[in-house]
Order: C-alpha cells, then structure tokens, then sequence
C-alpha cells in the first residue's frame, strides 16, 4: 500500500503538475455557472466604460464645436439619456459581479480548506517527521487566505482588465491609428521594468511565507512547551529567539512594499509621460484640422483607463506572485491525495487470529542508517510479548511497523500469515491498538475521546470502561461520560489520562493490543489498575508490551531483548534470567521496580 511506504518509496510528487495558475483555475469548475454570469458582468462594465468617452466625443464634436445648426431637445435627451443608462448600468453589473465573486471566492476556499485538512488528517508520519507543524498550520490557514485574495481581487480582476486593454486599444486604433501608436511608446518600457521586478518579488514572497511558517511552528511548539520553559527559566531565551524571527519577518516585509511601491508610481508616471507626448503630437494635428477635439478628449480618456487597468495588473501582480508561492505550498501538500485513494486498497479484515511474525526485517528512518538490523521473532495468538531494551533499541520503531506508519526496507510482516501491506490500511489499524505513553485527549467530552468515531455502541463503550479500570475515575466525575476535557486534557492526572487512553483502546475491540510504555509516568495505584486490566483481556487479544518496570515485563508469555536494532535475547522472564544473559544483567541492575531508568 502506497500510504505505508516509506519516503524513498512513494513518488506522487515527482509526476509532471500543472502549472499553479492552470490548477487553480481548474478550482473553479464547480462554480462555473457563476464564473460565467461574473464574466459576464464584468464585460458589460467594461462596455459601459468604453461608451462613456465615445458619448462626450460625440457632444463635444457634433454640438459644441461643430455646432450643429439642428440641435434639438430629442437628440440632447437621447444622448444625455444613453450617458446616464450606461453609468447606472455599469454600476449595478459591477455590485452584481463583486457579489458574484465573493462568494465564488469563499466556495473554493472552503472546499481548498476541507480539501487541506482531510490530507493532513491522512498524511503518512515520514511527511509529518520531515514537515513542521507550524508549516503545515501556514498552508492550511495563511496560505489559504492568500488565494482567497487572490480569486477576490485577482482573478476576475485581470479578466475584466485584459478585456478591457483590448476594447481600449481596438476603440484608439478605430479613431486613429497614429495617435494610438504614440500613446502606446512608452508601454514596452513599462513591461520591461515589470520583467525585471519579476524574480525579485517572487523570491522575497517565497521567504516571506517560509518565515511565517517558522514563527507559527515556533509559537505552536513554545506553548505546548510552556511548562518546561518556565521551569527552567528559559522565559528570556525564547523571546529573544521570537525578536529575531519577528526582525527577519519585518525586513522582508518592509522590502516587499518597497518592491510593491514601484509599479503603481511607475504606472502613473508612463501615464501622465503617454498624455504629454498625446497632446504635442495632438495641437499640430488640431491647428491644421486633422484631427477633431473630441477625439483628443476620448484619446485622454482612454489612456487614463488604459493605464488604470495597467495599474491594477501591475500592483495585483504581487498579489498574484503572493498567491502562485501559497499556491505551490498548498499544492506540494494536496498532491498527496494519491496516497488517499490507496486507503481502500487491500484485503479486508473481518477477523483475525493475532498471529504476528518478523521476517529478516530492517528499517532505517534515513538513508542506511539502521534502527532494526535482521530481526526475526513470532508472537502467537493471545500471547503477551514484552519488548525490552535502552533508548535506541529500537522498541517504539517495532510498534509503528505494526501500527502500518511505515514500511520496512528489508524483509516482510506478517499477521496471521499474510503481508500486512496486502491488508486494507484501515481494517489494519481498526484490529491494532495502540496505548502511548505520551496520551493525547482532544477538547470535546470524556465519552468523545474514548469513542473518536460513532460505529462504538454503549454496551462495548461500558465494557471498554470497565475492563480498563476505569469506571470508579469516570463515575466520580460531576458530568461522568460527558465530562467536559480542556485542551490536551489538562484538568486531568497523567494516570487518568492513560486510564482513559487504555479505554479508547479496548473500545475499538482490537485482536492486537499494543503498550507501548503505557506504565511509564503513572503512579503505582493506576499502575495496578492497568496490571489487572492487561491481564483481563490478554487472553483473548495478543498482547505487546514496551515497558521499563519489571512487574510488567516478568509476567509476560515471552520477552525480546533488543541492543542497537538487534535482537539479543528471547524466553520469558525465568528463562532469561536462568540465562545469566545481557536480560539478567539488566535485572541485577536494575533501580526498585523499573528496568530502565
């Protein structure tokens, strides 16, 4: 299954993508009905700019300086009504489109965010390992936001403009051809300089986004830390490593409105220099009689509007540069959904006997620098394995190889004789359990983070509670099931939270039971607690235990001592020991109660 691989093995991000401003259009297909009447709109506006300069050209030409010898009230009227008809026209489609497209723009957003959070629900752990929180918080809520903008502002925007530099430039050469040639000399130049700005802002957007994304991961991870920060007074530290961060964000920003302040100013100036050079090529043609005042005026007109879209692309243009960088972040994480559709892949499970089986396995997290080197072992159904070893054995990498978060290098799995990559992902985990040392409760109810899912029924949810040993904590609660849990479960004891942890694990009825150091930082009340609850189901479910205390591992069916990824040792405790091995070693040496300090 391409969602267990490992990094070195999955490569949907090295097919050919689209360009960024071909899929995010492609974004807009659900709502193209609305895309069409905006466009729509925005035509008519467009229109209705073009007509208002061809209207005072007539006056002026046909009635103020002509001085047409029938001027009546019906030819006034109708031209005075036609100016008035287009300005009120072209205001309501404008309210009309802008409407249109705020809503256009927060509907991909919202399906952009869904799509977002559903990856990352899904996302393998070699991405996690490798991506920091902060970063993958930038994408699914700044970067985002950049492309909400960037639909509100941008993309209708330079439909609208580019349709409307075209009208303008086709309106100019219908009238005359040589006044439109010497409006438009100074064009090149302004797209030259818009050209030379173009790295130049994309790569200072690019910073600017990864400097976000290190300030929302610094302060995400300084929170979670704030305990041991205060602890060790490190309090002065991390807010002199903020004002570097901040200082860094700052100057990147002050500079990107420098690069920013360049193309509206510069705008203006080609435009006023077009106006003057329109003017001096103008007088002599009008002194001769070659070209008529209202022409000139409609030839001003026109280049103040051809310039204002110029304008508008020209400052929308960093917007845009803004919205291609969140856009390759966002897309550099969606294209993960390939793996998404490989959840459903694999045979189902429906019931299974526990078996487990090592063959010649090895897995390095990097590279060849392995943390399990050829290790073979069988645990049989309903038996319970401890696995024993110092820091680095390679213990909690045994558990997440069975959980499915990655996939071996060398060497294969087996549960109940088969592959565990040929077995569905999700039927895989729905049979695995695991209890981690470190519990994580979500905000919600006790009754929440127990069941995590709705397919639970409150028979197995009372039974879950009482074979873990949990009903005296949770019936002495004031609201019991539907107590309510504070952030990461603060209100509650490290032990309660394991109780509770062990209880959600047991609820989802799993064949395979993993501990890993569940025992570790509870007390010795909620220890016997979670002692008795193991020995309650371990006869019916095969049992895997990572502990440090010996009351845990000596009444296990068989221990595996590791060293270095290696296996060094197998037997249950009084085997082991009758050895006088590396195991009776660890024993002889051991502090009170615990293996491992």
């Amino acid at each position: 299954m391409v969602f267990m691989k490992n990094k070195q093995t999955i490569t949907p991000m090295s097919k050919q993508k689209a360009h960024p401003i071909m899929r995010l259009l492609r974004l807009t297909r659900p709502f193209i009905g609305m895309l069409i009447i905006a466009m729509f709109c925005a035509l008519m506006v467009n229109l209705a700019q073009l007509l208002k300069p061809y209207i005072l050209k007539v006056v002026i030409d046909d009635f103020l300086v002509n001085k047409k010898d029938q001027v009546g009230w019906y030819s006034i009227s109708v031209l005075a009504l036609s100016y008035f008809l287009v300005v009120m026209l072209g205001g309501l489609f404008s309210i009309l489109q802008a409407n249109i497209i705020n809503r256009l723009s927060q509907g991909i957003m919202k399906d952009m965010r869904t799509r977002v959070f559903k990856v990352i629900q899904y996302l393998p752990l070699w991405y996690l390992d490798s991506t920091s929180s902060g970063r993958l918080i930038t994408r699914a809520t700044n970067d985002v936001e950049a492309l909400s903008e960037m639909y509100t502002d941008v993309i209708l925007n330079l439909f609208k403009d580019i349709v409307l530099l075209i009208g303008i430039v086709y309106a100019m050469f219908a009238l005359d051809a040589r006044l439109a040639l010497v409006s438009f000399i100074v064009v090149p130049v302004m797209f030259f300089i818009v050209f030379l700005l173009k790295k130049k802002i994309k790569a200072n957007f690019q910073k600017m986004k990864h400097i976000i994304g290190q300030i929302n991961g610094f302060m995400a991870e300084n929170i979670s830390g704030m305990k041991t920060i205060q602890i060790f007074r490190g309090e002065r530290e991390k807010y002199n490593q903020f004002l570097k961060l901040n200082d860094d964000y700052f100057h990147t920003t002050i500079y990107q409105v420098r690069l920013n302040g360049i193309l509206r100013p510069a705008a203006d100036v080609f435009q006023t220099v077009s106006v003057a050079l329109l003017i001096a090529y103008a007088m002599g043609k009008i002194s001769d009689g070659t070209l008529e005042i209202g022409v000139l005026y409609a030839f001003t007109t026109y280049i103040k509007q051809f310039f204002n879209p110029i304008s508008d692309l020209a400052e929308n243009y960093t917007t845009i540069q803004s919205a291609l960088v969140s856009a390759e972040r966002i897309f550099d994480l969606v294209d993960q959904e390939p793996i998404l559709e490989t959840l459903d892949d694999g045979l189902p499970i429906e019931r299974l006997a526990g078996e487990i089986e090592f063959r010649n396995v090895w897995f390095a997290y990097k590279g060849e620098e392995w943390i399990l080197k050829n290790v073979s072992f069988k645990v049989k159904p309903g038996q319970t394995c401890a696995f024993v070893g110092e820091t680095g054995a390679g213990k909690t990498t045994i558990i997440s190889l069975i959980s499915g978060f990655y996939q071996v290098n060398k060497g294969e799995i087996l549960l109940d004789g088969i592959n565990i990559n040929d077995y569905k992902l999700e039927d895989l985990r729905r049979h695995v359990a695991v209890v981690l040392q470190d519990v994580f409760l979500f905000s919600g109810t006790v009754k929440e983070n127990i069941v995590l899912n709705d397919d639970i029924t409150d028979t197995v949810l009372e039974d879950a509670i009482y074979t873990s040993c949990a009903k005296d904590f949770i019936d002495a609660l004031p609201n019991e099931l539907e107590e309510p849990v504070m952030e990461r479960g603060n209100t509650f004891s490290a032990g309660q939270k394991q109780l509770l942890s062990f209880a959600r694990a047991l609820a989802h009825e799993p064949t395979v039971l993993v501990l890993d150091e569940a025992t570790a930082n509870i007390d010795t009340h909620t220890e016997k607690l979670i002692q008795q609850a193991v020995e309650n189901v371990s006869k019916e479910r095969t049992t895997l235990v990572i502990a440090h205390r010996l009351s845990t591992i000596q009444n296990s069916d068989q221990i595996i001592v590791l060293k270095y990824g290696e296996i060094k040792e197998v037997g249950n405790h009084q085997k082991l020991v009758e050895q006088d091995g590396y195991y009776a070693n660890l024993i002889k040496s051991a502090h009170a109660n615990t293996l491992f300090e």
